[in-house]
């Protein structure tokens, strides 16, 4: 994985614009069950639609997600997550402005929430597919050189597997991976 290909999150308004629990929800839908409307998004998430079009349009000023312009008509209006950037790697502390750095905590605090929630429900995906639900658990010393070696190979290897839903086979399925690996399909 070069450098090119990645993308840090280190504007804060971007940040922020992903710091927020409903629009990591939104995220994670249009990843997994792919376009939606603002009304399908409310009804799934218990929201107004006045409140979800608004959470679509900060998305979309950041380039998280696109309108499709060709399935949208009148008021209605199709997204659907953005495809790049695919490598997306969050800022260090002092990559931010001190003021900043609450955004990036926030961040961590709603993504390790879905993370332990995950992690919770792996039990249950393996008895119910274990040929669908893996993990791994291992000890390795490494020098700093080798860690971020380690963590690019990791990265390059989920972005060889990481398809769209138009792109992936019929067979395919939407995986949850974070060392452990369950569909996000049954969510």
């Amino acid at each position: 994985m070069t450098d090119e290909e990645r993308f840090v999150l280190d504007d804060p308004a971007k940040l922020k614009a992903l710091a927020h629990p409903m629009r990591q929800l939104m995220l994670r839908h249009l990843s997994i069950h792919g376009p939606a409307t603002s009304t399908t998004l409310g009804e799934l998430l218990g929201a107004k639609t006045g409140t979800t079009s608004y959470h679509l349009r900060q998305l979309e000023k950041y380039g998280f997600i696109e309108e499709i312009p060709e399935r949208s008509t009148g008021r209605e209006r199709w997204w659907r997550h953005a495809r790049e950037p695919r490598d997306m790697r969050l800022p260090t502390p002092d990559q931010l402005a001190s003021e900043d750095r609450p955004v990036l905590a926030e961040f961590h605090r709603i993504s390790m929430e879905e993370d332990r929630q995950l992690f919770e429900s792996f039990p249950e995906a393996y008895w119910r597919e274990p040929e669908w639900a893996k993990a791994s658990r291992g000890l390795a010393r490494m020098t700093k050189a080798e860690f971020e070696e380690f963590f690019d190979a990791y990265i390059a290897l989920l972005m060889r597997y990481n398809r769209t839903a138009e792109e992936a086979p019929p067979d395919a399925r939407p995986m949850h991976v974070r060392l452990f690996a369950l569909p996000a399909d049954d969510d």
